[in-house]
């Protein structure tokens, strides 16, 4: 019978070898276990949303509070956001207004000149627009319509031009309107306690998700730990209508719509056709839901806007439709603004600050107006004369002097009257929210 050897030596090393692997294998679990538990919400929605922010600087010219009258040069800095890989970016209009040479430093640190395309006094929005080789990384959109008190945001943004800075902190109440300024208010804004502090404008607020739901406009001056954001459902169909003077000036398509937005989906659905255009001869109509444009779907006006641009007059697109619950392709063939209308515009950009383009007839249809029709304005020239009277993006010019302005037409016949050859400020009429609104413009040529 075979004996047994006990060999304590032995089994001493082997036990110390197994206690040294199960420990090793322990801590690497417990480092995994730290690590995983490290990269919270917070940093990977910070780490998703960098490079879809830039951070904006330059010098403008503003009052001296020392001495009356006079001016200084002051370095002027805040935030933007990605919004299309071709490069156009959305801020705060007070970030770039007055800046002659707007500079935009990318999260790969290169710094480029932006143009500014177009801007909303009234929300504190603009685009701007940056030439770049490569595709940008577009920042992911949420929905403002859920919002809820107390859930946890976050802010990121050039705050006292230390860049990419993050803030973290609640929704401390909804709805708010914030005066920034004698007579001048923003209305329905996201009220939160995460820091916001200058150079912040125009940056992205998140929510844990890393989905964009605000973009921060304002800290009340005089309060601690008080900061604002438009919600991102609004800002972005001003972004739309910003986009839209740039889509206008190329292609000619003739459709006004809106963004149905919910927790769930967001829609584009089409209020209004203009009558002869190129949705009109295609059979596109009020109350479509617009699916895709040319194979690229579309969910916002943003998304519709965006995939025209870069489009010519004459291009032909596939655009799908839901109609009564079922879609349908539809071939619109887009068209080509007049040089006359191109022109029209051109000169009452020099001459009165505003570009302008036709309005769908649907529009004067909605409002139920006594006018015959009007002009919709695209673009306010910052310090033009219609930018000093309060005329804002969306308003309707619907006449000037004594005439009525319908059509480009009646723009080119009053630019060539004596009453705007005369140094005499010029009447004008608009339509806001179904009200007509009146002023005098003050004549000001200006070389492009």
């Amino acid at each position: 019978m075979p004996h047994l050897v006990f060999c304590p030596r032995r089994l001493s090393v082997r036990l110390l070898v197994a206690t040294l692997v199960a420990g090793l294998s322990l801590a690497a679990t417990s480092s995994a276990l730290a690590t995983s538990l490290r990269r919270s919400a917070i940093v990977q929605a910070v780490a998703n949303a960098e490079s879809s922010v830039v951070n904006i600087h330059g010098r403008k010219t503003v009052a001296a509070e020392e001495e009356v009258g006079a001016f200084k040069q002051v370095n002027g800095m805040g935030t933007g956001i990605v919004i299309d890989p071709r490069g156009y970016i959305v801020t705060n209009f007070h970030v770039v207004d007055g800046v002659k040479r707007v500079q935009v430093s990318t999260s790969t640190g290169e710094t480029l000149v932006a143009r500014l395309v177009a801007n909303d006094p009234s929300t504190d929005l603009a685009l701007i627009k940056i030439e770049t080789t490569q595709p940008m990384q577009t920042m992911t959109i949420g929905t403002s319509s859920d919002l809820m008190t107390g859930e946890d945001v976050i802010a990121i943004g050039n705050a006292y031009g230390y860049e990419h800075t993050v803030t973290r902190g609640i929704v401390s109440a909804l709805h708010r309107t914030v005066e920034v300024g004698e007579g001048q208010e923003y209305a329905d804004l996201i009220q939160t306690d995460a820091s916001i502090n200058p150079g912040n404008s125009g940056g992205p607020l998140l929510n844990i998700d890393g989905d964009m739901i605000g973009i921060n406009v304002a800290v009340r001056v005089g309060a601690q730990g008080i900061g604002f954001a438009v919600p991102i459902d609004r800002a972005l169909d001003i972004a739309a209508r910003l986009l839209d003077a740039e889509v206008l000036k190329s292609v000619s398509h003739g459709v006004a719509g809106k963004t149905l937005a919910s927790p769930n989906k967001s829609e584009y659905l089409v209020t209004a056709v203009a009558a002869g255009s190129a949705a009109d001869n295609a059979g596109l109509l009020p109350g479509d839901v617009v699916l895709s444009v040319a194979g690229t779907s579309v969910s916002r006006s943003l998304d519709f806007e965006r995939t025209l641009l870069d489009k010519r007059g004459g291009d032909e697109l596939i655009v799908t439709v839901r109609r009564g619950g079922e879609p349908r392709n539809l071939q619109v063939v887009l068209g080509t603004p007049t040089v006359s209308e191109r022109s029209v515009s051109e000169l009452a950009w020099d001459v009165f600050g505003i570009r302008l383009t036709p309005t769908a007839s649907g529009t004067f249809r909605r409002i139920n107006t006594r006018y015959r029709g009007g002009l919709k304005v695209i673009g306010v020239r910052p310090d033009s004369p219609a930018a000093k009277q309060g005329i804002r993006y969306g308003d309707i010019l619907v006449g000037m002097h004594k005439w009525e302005t319908v059509s480009m037409d009646n723009v080119a016949f009053i630019l060539e009257s004596d009453a705007v050859r005369s140094s005499d400020p010029v009447k004008f009429y608009v339509l806001r929210a179904g009200e007509t609104l009146f002023g005098h413009l003050q004549v000001s040529m200006r070389t492009r």
